[in-house]
């Protein structure tokens, strides 16, 4: 299909503190009736996506977005046409959703619909929609063993879902043992928890997924199968080619200076901004992170932010 024959659309994701999300059910007489959604529509000419989400939020439930972040975009291939999905998370409103459309509204946990069929673009946005927005990455090395755990235990009972086990320094054995430790706990709580290793080293300790460096990125041509796959990223073509593999999501760094590279100048929230743009994966901001720059990542387009140290304290 040519390029002018891409439909642009803006979608929102409402999501509520309890992180359940808003979807409709197409009316009779669209396309795709009876098929599940997130709200949202085309992009007419000479509007932004942000513009063409207001409009879409007023027309289709009757409320204005407060806080909206650039999230997602990707393109999905219909039988009838192409659309460029633009995809939003709205975590603010003004109003009370309301079906203008006479379309059905449901409150969904991403993680168990209740509800069916989904609309086919919208489903890969639902796995991304099951990653926290905090992404921890463990600190042995500086921490000891004692503190570290106790750290981990703490952060785990206040709701962290999400943990890289990161440990150069440990030889494989030592790795897998003190990973094994690390999930334990971590299955507990409900959390997750990736390896940044060797996929051996990852399979032998039975973690939820695999972390790549990006060297390790670069150097395959296909997904590790039956695991969350990350990557790390610091320049545009290693973007490129996580997004070809349709990994998991990946961390991009370093955006703010950090401890471990105190003179390295980070790329800043403006250059993160551009290089996230128009991307069609989960993304993470790591370098100089602390709570307090969530909201900046968020409106820079990433998903979320990742740790090293700051997250323990």
């Amino acid at each position: 299909m040519s390029a002018n024959q891409v439909v642009h659309a803006a979608v929102a994701v409402l999501m509520r503190e309890d992180g359940m999300v808003l979807l409709g059910n197409r009316p009779e007489g669209k396309a795709w009736a009876g098929w599940w959604e997130f709200p949202g529509g085309k992009i007419e000419s000479g509007e932004t996506p942000i513009d063409a989400l207001q409009r879409e939020l007023d027309e289709e439930l009757g409320v204005y977005a407060t806080e909206a972040y650039p999230w997602l975009v990707r393109t999905f291939d219909y039988p009838e046409k192409t659309v460029k999905l633009h995809f939003f998370i709205v975590k603010a409103w003004l109003g009370e959703p309301e079906g203008r459309e006479g379309q059905q509204l449901s409150w969904q946990n991403p993680n168990r619909l209740t509800v069916e069929p989904m609309l086919p673009a919208n489903i890969p946005i639902l796995s991304a929609l099951s990653l926290p927005s905090v992404y921890a990455i463990s600190n042995l090395k500086e921490m000891g063993e004692a503190c570290f755990f106790e750290a981990l235990e703490t952060q785990l009972k206040s709701g962290l879902k999400l943990i890289q086990v990161r440990e150069k320094q440990l030889n494989n054995a030592d790795l897998i043992v003190f990973s094994k430790k690390v999930i334990a706990l971590a299955r507990r709580y409900d959390a997750r928890v990736m390896m940044n290793a060797s996929l051996e080293c990852v399979l032998s300790s039975g973690a939820d997924g695999i972390h790549l460096s990006s060297d390790a990125l670069m150097a395959i041509l296909d997904k590790p199968a039956g695991l969350l796959v990350a990557a790390s990223c610091h320049q545009a073509d290693e973007m490129t080619h996580a997004a070809k593999l349709n990994v998991d999501f990946v961390m991009l760094s370093p955006v703010l200076p950090t401890l471990s590279h105190p003179d390295a100048q980070g790329m800043g929230w403006k250059v993160f901004a551009k290089i996230k743009q128009d991307y069609s994966l989960p993304v993470y901001a790591l370098g100089g992170m602390h709570y307090h720059e969530l909201k900046n990542a968020w409106q820079a387009g990433a998903h979320g932010i990742a740790m090293q140290r700051a997250v323990w304290k």
